[in-house]
């Protein structure tokens, strides 16, 4: 093997790895959603994460790719390469179907708990065969309109996770609360079922960036690679250590819950500039993003009543453009700290407006129309029974001894041999299964 062909399996391996090691975020995803959510949901979470990464993948090989990485037209969207035709590099498309799955399960967490599997998975359709592939080629392609800008994204601050978040924004919109969440002006806690598996989900996503930002050197560079998970690493301990302490002086006790988040919000505010923003500098991001997450879920959850169950929009949005803008301040090679003025930031900025806007309309139309087809939520017994009874007619737990149905739900009994599942289980009245 002569040397040239040793660098390309050496840079092949790292990608592959890179790939295998997003692959396995999808895990964090699902125990993260699953603990920080009532345990009468995780089964529907659970799935919702195995149909998202399958069904965005097949579409990906069969549209996305050739939308996002095809030979542009205008600048805006690819025209070749659906079903890979005549594409060489399929290590490469394995990597970015990964990509696109992340996008896609961002929205999964913040609709649980209400939302029917079949309007979720329209959505996921949507977004994974049109939405983000025109995103991306408009910042991965090399000859979309932001490149040519000079928009800066190298691991995916804005393509993934702003993308991704603002697509669950507009669903939760149109979506609504869970019940129980909000009483006039009274904000109640719906508390996770299990702390500890969604802190184990926090550690396989940790694990897992490192390959999703270091992968994305697409070679195995022994200068670079280091460099961008040097820059994850101490983000993301600056951000759990900023979130942790802010939580107590603001409220006297470190928040657990928060303090996790604030773990994936150093992850993603560094995502965009991991390769060109310094060690230093990205502990200094690391830290605001910590107290941006803080702040960030107090602002959707009190002020505007954006019921969002693990914080999603808030980690992949608010730190998705927190991350975007951070280029435009801490790259040491164009910007505004180093010297270089504004342009930087300014380019930064008209990027995540131009996502923000394309994703809100296409999602934001799309998911009201369906929504005025089919109501996209589940019904209040459906909700209030759980989400793993009414959509899969199972549990994910044994409940022998401790579930207890209303009058109401049993009479229903939701099309689905309800009664017949649960002939073990005593029924009784109650007020509320919350």
């Amino acid at each position: 093997m002569s040397n040239g062909e040793l660098e390309v399996a050496i840079n092949l391996i790292w990608v592959m790895l890179g790939a295998i090691l997003v692959f396995f975020m999808h895990a964090g995803f699902a125990l993260v959603e699953s603990g920080f959510t009532r345990s009468k949901n995780t089964l529907n979470i659970l799935m919702k994460n195995f149909l998202t990464i399958s069904v965005s993948t097949i579409l990906f090989f069969i549209v996305g790719y050739g939308f996002m990485f095809g030979d542009t037209t205008g600048a805006l969207i690819g025209t070749n390469g659906f079903f890979l035709h005549d594409v060489e590099d399929i290590g490469f498309f394995v990597f970015q179907a990964m990509f696109i799955a992340t996008c896609a399960t961002i929205m999964s967490g913040a609709v649980a708990e209400r939302m029917k599997l079949g309007s979720y998975m329209l959505i996921v359709v949507f977004m994974t065969a049109l939405v983000y592939p025109v995103v991306g080629h408009w910042v991965w392609q090399g000859d979309g309109w932001l490149t040519n800008l000079g928009f800066s994204d190298f691991a995916g601050s804005t393509v993934v996770h702003l993308t991704g978040a603002t697509g669950a924004l507009l669903v939760v919109l149109i979506l609504g609360p869970r019940i129980g969440k909000y009483h006039g002006k009274r904000i109640n806690v719906i508390q996770g079922h299990n702390i500890p598996l969604g802190a184990l989900g926090v550690f396989i996503l940790w694990l897992g960036w490192f390959g999703f930002n270091g992968g994305s050197t697409l070679a195995a560079d022994p200068n670079l690679v280091p460099m961008v998970i040097g820059t994850t690493l101490l983000s993301t301990s600056a951000a759990l250590i900023s979130s942790a302490l802010y939580t107590k002086v603001k409220y006297q006790k470190v928040d657990a819950s928060l303090s996790l988040n604030g773990v994936l919000a150093g992850l993603v505010g560094i995502t965009a500039g991991c390769a060109e923003i310094s060690l230093g500098g990205s502990i200094i991001v690391g830290l605001i993003s910590g107290v941006l997450l803080v702040e960030g879920i107090r602002f959707f959850d009190r002020k505007l009543k954006v019921d969002d169950p693990v914080g999603a929009i808030t980690v992949h949005g608010l730190l998705g453009i927190w991350g975007t803008l951070a280029v435009g301040l801490f790259s040491t090679s164009t910007g505004l700290f180093y010297g270089n003025g504004l342009t930087q930031l300014g380019i930064q900025a008209l990027g995540v407006i131009a996502v923000i806007s394309w994703v809100s309309i296409t999602i934001g139309g799309f998911t009201y129309f369906i929504n005025k087809l089919v109501p996209i939520r589940v019904t209040k017994e459906e909700e209030i029974a759980g989400l793993d009874f009414t959509e899969h007619g199972s549990n994910a737990y044994d409940f022998k001894e401790t579930i207890f149905i209303t009058e109401e739900i049993d009479e229903l009994n939701l099309g689905l041999g309800l009664a017949a599942r649960l002939n073990n289980i005593p029924t009784g009245r109650t007020e509320t299964i919350l």
